[in-house]
């Protein structure tokens, strides 16, 4: 994992983002699904995550669950369309792992893809999603 360390959120080379802040990951014919660095420190101490049921047919950028914090509760959005074919069930006990490690113990669900080379065109690779982000910074 390559990090931006110079910056102040982390956000990982070999992976793919959404505007709303979850990143995929794709491992030859299995899609990982998380929330972004970013995202979890604008909400603060998870405290409960809704993972979606194993089995779902899901749409690009459908809710899938949510995440809630002590702030705030968000939807999280599923960047590619498919069916979940696992869910990260360590969360329901442990949902402080996705504060601590967003892109490895706090990943949300796996998806098997149904479009992933069309649907690959509407998310932003890591540069892009930076960029996003600064853009973010100067607006607050």
């Amino acid at each position: 994992m390559i990090e931006m360390s110079n910056e102040k959120y982390i956000v990982p080379e070999n992976l793919y983002y959404t505007k709303e802040h979850e990143w995929l990951k794709i491992d030859n014919t299995m899609a990982t699904v998380g929330i972004t660095d970013y995202a979890q420190k604008a909400l603060h101490e998870i405290v409960f995550v809704d993972l979606p049921e194993v089995g779902k047919r899901v749409k690009q950028m459908e809710p899938i669950g949510t995440v809630e914090s002590v702030k705030a509760v968000s939807e999280i959005y599923t960047p590619i369309s498919g069916e979940v074919i696992q869910v990260n069930d360590k969360l329901a006990e442990n949902p402080e792992f996705v504060n601590q490690d967003p892109y490895g113990k706090g990943w949300i669900a796996k998806i098997q893809p149904e479009n992933i080379n069309e649907e690959i065109k509407n998310l932003m690779d890591s540069k892009a999603y930076r960029d996003y982000l600064k853009t973010l910074e100067q607006t607050e």
